[in-house]
């Protein structure tokens, strides 16, 4: 799967290489880039009171989350379909635009 939990020197992370995504056409069609900053405004706007426990360290060929590894194994579980789910992304994106909210991609 394209997401990835590591534990590190007692630390967890999730992290997803951007690009290659089943996703990526909607997101692209959406007038975004399908890169790792995409991702975690998506997860900030989708899951906004997870992503307040979480930290992110994004770049443009990756997301990366840390955090608990029970926010982070929570967080895995809420994206991991919906990378892999076109109209997924086009609902949360179509909401994030109605609410005003904008992405940093």
């Amino acid at each position: 799967m394209a997401l990835t939990l590591h534990d590190f020197d007692g630390g967890h992370s999730v992290t997803l290489t951007a690009g290659g995504l089943a996703a990526d056409a909607a997101v692209v069609a959406a007038g975004h880039e399908p890169n790792g900053y995409f991702w975690e405004g998506l997860v900030q706007f989708a899951w906004p009171d997870l992503a307040e426990r979480l930290k992110f360290d994004s770049e443009g060929g990756m997301f990366c989350a840390l955090g608990s590894l029970s926010d982070l194994t929570q967080l895995k579980a809420a994206l991991e379909p919906v990378i892999e789910d076109s109209s997924a992304v086009r609902k949360i994106v179509a909401r994030a635009e109605t609410a005003g909210f904008e992405f940093d991609d």
